[in-house]
């Protein structure tokens, strides 16, 4: 007998065993739940449908769903999330303190969301209106309301956001929230608002 003779039945036997470990490797793992059913490894996660699954499938829309994002569940479209009433981003104005364009830890926070709605729907478009109080001569709040929608403008941008979706312009005192000569309804007029456009 050669040692090819030798060699062949020792390669046919070493590929067989490489065969069988990778099958026994590709086995589908199952879980036991509390009354000791095996789950489906898959199907728990959501991958195999077998009928009592949400009917989530992925294309993101759930059973019933035209893909016009009306149903429950459905993620919401960009106008119906500039359409709520409640949460951050329902928060569209900003205000800074005397003489500042400083934005204040809680009022980055907020652009930061709104950063992050911009970048992830590009068909929004948002004008950034500065505002500063009567205080100050005209020309220099016309520069202060700039500051400060830059400053918005900048925590945008960072977040993702396109300078093709983010617009300023400022009013500097001639357009106020608030009429009175308090340092309250001054403290109010010093702002920035967010003006959404969804195209």
């Amino acid at each position: 007998m050669t040692i090819s003779n030798l060699v062949k039945p020792w390669m046919m036997a070493g590929l067989l065993a490489v065969f069988v470990a990778s099958c026994a490797s590709t086995q589908e793992e199952f879980i036991v739940e509390e009354d000791g059913a095996p789950v489906d490894g898959q199907a728990q996660t959501g991958s195999i449908d077998d009928g009592s699954s949400s009917g989530a499938d992925a294309t993101g829309l759930t059973d019933g769903d035209s893909g016009d994002g009306t149903s429950m569940g459905a993620p919401m479209n960009a106008l119906e999330t500039l359409e709520q009433t409640d949460g951050t981003m329902s928060v569209r104005i900003v205000y800074f303190e005397f003489d500042s364009a400083k934005l204040t830890s809680e009022s980055i926070e907020i652009l930061e969301t709104h950063g992050n709605f911009v970048a992830a729907n590009g068909e929004v478009t948002v004008r950034l209106e500065g505002h500063a109080d009567e205080r100050g001569s005209r020309e220099y709040n016309i520069a202060l309301g700039d500051r400060r929608a830059q400053s918005v403008r900048r925590v945008l941008l960072f977040q993702g956001a396109s300078t093709d979706q983010v617009e300023t312009v400022s009013y500097g005192e001639e357009q106020p929230a608030v009429t009175d000569h308090t340092e309250e309804a001054w403290s109010l007029n010093r702002r920035v608002e967010l003006i959404y456009t969804v195209n």
